[in-house]
């Protein structure tokens, strides 16, 4: 199995867009934030513009390989309230951290933010506890 080979890939393209953003704008490529700031409406004229481009990059790119090589299989639950229960968690999560992984994990630590290193740490840990209670003890996924 080369599975590793497309994390590394994957890896390397939000590792590029992350660079690429901040050099191209001076700003911190955090999509929770960019996503905030266009519902909110704090974001106006160019930046709202750029953020738009951004977020639909985000979910046109995985659309787009959908239509082209077909949907790589995966272990998602089929539990719809699950799901619902899990994208409130994220939601939740990121505003209370005030940011997501490509925020702090991408872009706080690659600049040796103690606040994204912190933040990474806790959500990590708080996602492998998720995992853990959610498949092991409760068996709903």
């Amino acid at each position: 199995m080369l599975d590793w080979v497309w994390g590394l890939a994957g890896g390397l393209m939000i590792g590029s867009a992350a660079a690429l953003f901040l050099l191209m704008n001076g700003r911190i490529m955090g999509a929770s934030g960019l996503l905030g700031g266009v519902v909110d409406g704090s974001r106006t004229g160019a930046a709202r513009s750029e953020a738009l481009w951004f977020l639909g990059g985000l979910i046109g790119a995985p659309l787009l390989w959908h239509l082209l090589r077909g949907a790589p299989p995966t272990q998602l639950t089929s539990n719809i309230a699950v799901l619902i229960a899990a994208g409130l968690c994220v939601g939740f999560g990121t505003r209370l951290a005030n940011g997501c992984t490509s925020g702090h994990g991408v872009c706080g630590i690659s600049r040796l933010s103690m606040r994204g290193l912190v933040a990474t740490v806790i959500y990590l840990l708080a996602g492998g506890l998720s995992v853990a209670l959610f498949r092991h003890v409760w068996g709903m996924i």
